[in-house]
């Protein structure tokens, strides 16, 4: 193995890099220029996720057990985005808040190393890998998760989530063990090849499947979600919801459409019995909600029933549709989480109630949210629409039209508690509104990256056209 076969782990070898980067500047700069390290950090990781978009080989390393493609390399890019993005618009709540705990470099750290077992995850080739994976990229969110040491809910959503975790993981493992008592092998291609629809294999798919349904949160393995999200900082919230979610749904697409394929008779009953309840307990949980985190929480949960119309049809325009979905999905969230941090930053204000009149006093605020909630709710002409429309086009492909007609009452019912927030920023007045504030640079430019992102993905149908392209990789 030479160097060169090295560099299929661009994205890897880098982000470790900037860690150890990360850890010497903790060391070398005094306390008093410890803010030098959010500009550090950002500026590496911008880099990063720029070198991520060069031409690289594709190929196989250590025996199969890390693989790599142009549909893997671009996902990995849409998760630099969001990173990026996510780091941007915590960026002021890190300088306010976290540096005078003197715990800045460490919220990095953990942020990447998480990061970079989601890169393992998605690129392994074997289930050690993956497993290894998703263990890296899930403890440091439990730590993060607890990272608010002045708030009781932190240190209880730290815990919840380890448990959760913990349980989660413990029966992927156990699916994984079953699947190689029926195959005789952890290698992905070499199980595609042994897999047989027998009862052991059966079982072993159902606890495999509910560890990435945990953390994809889909019903009944949501439970842990709302609560997450409403104790844990709303960076970490966001992170959970966007960028875990997105690289467990990638994940999951990989296995259904390639290794479990010679299941799919039986797994896509699940997962359309599934797809249906998640909708609904998502969309009707969302209409009580008030605080903000916890109606993002279960609008999230919804979106995931939404991505499971284009998992169940296993062919390649299922995967194009659902790569494209996340990446709208990803501009969209990481918009209205942004307006959520920004307010709750300088007013500690989370609850709907909080947000009438805030037109009146923060315009660019309420206009950022307005686009983001309808794009989650598939209003065109901004990209949401686009994503759900080819969702639906691709589940109709294969019959599924009453899935189709049940997903179209989930965006009637999601349509209406979205605009419970834009009437509230729009339409109700406020005595005592949020007063108007101007956001530091890095949030103002990670809102309007988010902004352009809905309304461009949307409008540039190409792009659409390059992923379906890509997806040709994915199954040759």
């Amino acid at each position: 193995m030479d160097f060169s076969s090295f560099l299929l782990m661009r994205h890897e070898i880098i982000l470790l890099a900037i860690i150890l980067l990360l850890v010497v500047a903790e060391v070398s700069i005094a306390n008093n220029k410890k803010n030098s390290i959010v500009h550090l950090a950002i500026f590496l990781f911008g880099i990063h996720t720029i070198i991520g978009f060069l031409k690289m080989n594709y190929g196989n390393l250590f025996g199969g057990m890390f693989h790599t493609n142009e549909l893997i390399q671009f996902f990995k890019n849409i998760l630099n985005i969001g990173v990026l993005i996510l780091l941007l618009q915590s960026g002021d709540w890190i300088e306010e808040k976290i540096l005078q705990q003197q715990r800045g470099t460490e919220f990095f750290i953990l942020i990447f190393s998480s990061l970079l077992g989601v890169y393992f995850m998605i690129s392994a080739g074997d289930f050690v890998m993956f497993y290894l994976g998703l263990e890296l990229s899930t403890l440091p969110l439990a730590a993060l998760a607890a990272y608010d040491i002045t708030k009781r809910l932190s240190s209880e959503s730290g815990i919840k989530l380890i448990l959760s975790a913990a349980l989660a993981s413990g029966a992927s493992l156990f699916g994984i063990s079953l699947l190689y008592a029926t195959t005789g092998s952890i290698y992905f291609a070499e199980i595609s090849e042994a897999i047989t629809a027998n009862n052991l294999t059966i079982l072993g798919f159902v606890f495999f499947f509910a560890g990435l349904g945990f953390k994809i949160s889909l019903v009944p393995f949501h439970f842990w979600t709302a609560d997450v999200y409403e104790g844990a900082p709303v960076s970490i919230a966001t992170y959970l919801s966007v960028i875990s979610k997105g690289a467990a749904v990638f994940i999951l697409m990989i296995l259904l459409f390639t290794v479990l394929k010679p299941l799919m008779a039986i797994w896509e009953n699940i997962i359309y019995v599934i797809a249906i309840i998640t909708m609904f307990v998502g969309n009707l949980f969302a209409l009580r909600q008030q605080n903000m985190k916890r109606f993002l929480a279960f609008s999230s949960i919804a979106q995931a029933g939404f991505i499971l119309l284009g998992l169940i049809t296993g062919n390649q325009l299922g995967s194009a549709t659902v790569v494209y979905f996340v990446l709208i999905y990803v501009f969209s969230n990481l918009a209205a989480f942004g307006v959520v941090q920004a307010i709750s930053l300088q007013t500690g204000k989370e609850n709907m109630k909080d947000y009438e009149g805030l037109y009146r006093t923060n315009p660019n605020l309420s206009l950022v949210m307005m686009l983001a909630l309808f794009s989650l709710a598939g209003i065109p002409p901004l990209a949401g629409f686009f994503g759900k429309f080819f969702l639906f086009t691709a589940a109709a492909s294969k019959g599924y039209y009453l899935l189709v007609f049940l997903a179209v009452v989930n965006v009637t019912i999601s349509l209406y508690y979205y605009l419970l927030v834009v009437r509230a920023m729009f339409l109700r007045k406020n005595e005592n509104a949020i007063p108007y504030f101007k956001s530091k640079i890095y949030m103002r430019l990670g809102l309007l990256i988010t902004a352009v992102g809905i309304l461009f993905i949307g409008l540039y149908s190409p792009l659409y056209n390059y992923i379906h392209e890509l997806s040709k990789s994915f199954f040759n």
